[in-house]
């Protein structure tokens, strides 16, 4: 039996060439080798959304377009949104009954996010317990990998230590999952900052061509160069960051590089180039997710057939735990 990968992705609306470059690429390639399990976590959206949940659907939507149209094979993978497997609810609540308080409050993630993220009240107990729903998620298909960047390996730790402690009190259940460490290039946005939505800087994966250009041409680079006629540093030019990860042309960039420093192309003719293979790569996903636009009821079975799986597995799983407490039932 192959083994088995579980990741998740919250709901924030239409996808970028960040998550194409980084999960996206990588879940493509996993899904030949591993028994995938690919989830829409709108709980988690709902974490820090509650008060104005509106567009969790509509942006569970978009995501789960984007997926499909990037690669993600139905029938190679499972694919659902989470709040349609109800025991991932369940055995969050199993979790937070032996996951100590001192171990959230000392998460890093959770005391940077309640610091930086000022338009929200998120001091409640849900996102208190973010790390236990995510633990929850893993554990309940005894993932036995999770792909995450180098950056995000000690996120796991916590899931762990949950895998530990509960089986210290109730027996051997639970696999302590690994590390499947991914490549995560630099995707640099519009500006120069790390590629987000919630900066505005984004490209998404279904931006019109038109807008993509547009949005290419007035991109920022190096800013030493402010003429035509001053030489070039691509080691600091966010599109050239982009074209590492988008050009495959290893000749081209070379030339590229070459007359970036010495002045003898502009910014432009640098960006026209990149366009072109961005162009070439979107163009088929486009089409892709068209197709899925316009057919909801194929949409629709995708996401019941991957619940249905998972569903599945998260059933076996939950009587596990269940027997093990000495629940009666």
């Amino acid at each position: 039996m192959k083994e088995r990968v579980f990741s998740g992705m919250r709901p924030t609306g239409k996808l970028h060439l960040g998550h194409l470059a980084g999960a996206l690429t990588n879940w493509v390639k996993l899904q030949d080798d591993y028994e995938c399990f690919y989830s829409i976590v709108d709980w988690h959206a709902l974490m820090s959304e509650y008060a104005d949940s509106k567009q969790i659907k509509a942006n569970c939507r978009e995501v789960i377009l984007d997926w499909l149209a990037s690669g993600l094979d139905p029938e190679k993978c499972s694919i659902f949104v989470q709040s349609m497997v109800p025991q991932h609810a369940e055995i969050h609540l199993a979790f937070s009954m032996v996951t100590p308080l001192g171990w959230l409050e000392r998460c890093p993630t959770y005391k940077d996010q309640i610091k930086n993220i000022q338009n929200k009240d998120l001091g409640t107990y849900a996102f208190l317990g973010y790390p236990v729903l995510m633990a929850g998620d893993i554990l309940l298909y005894k993932a036995g990998r999770v792909p995450v960047g180098e950056d995000q390996s000690a996120h796991l730790e916590l899931t762990r230590e949950i895998a530990r402690r509960f089986n210290y009190f109730y027996g051997p259940i639970f696999p302590e999952p690994e590390t499947l460490l991914t490549p995560t290039p630099k995707v640099p946005g519009t500006d120069g900052r790390k590629m987000s939505k919630s900066y505005g800087n984004s490209l998404n994966i279904s931006e019109d061509l038109k807008e993509l250009w547009e949005k290419l041409r007035t991109m920022k680079t190096d800013p030493q160069r402010e003429r035509r006629k001053d030489p070039g540093n691509p080691d600091v030019c966010p599109v050239w960051d982009i074209h590492k990860v988008f050009n495959p042309d290893m000749e081209e960039k070379v030339k590229l590089d070459a007359g970036c420093r010495a002045a003898g192309i502009g910014c432009i003719e640098c960006k026209k180039a990149l366009y072109g293979h961005l162009e070439r790569l979107l163009e088929p996903i486009q089409r892709k997710r068209r197709h899925f636009e316009q057919h909801e009821d194929e949409l629709n079975d995708i996401l019941r057939a991957g619940a249905g799986r998972a569903k599945t597995v998260a059933e076996r799983t939950m009587e596990e735990v269940v027997a093990a407490i000495g629940f009666f039932r």
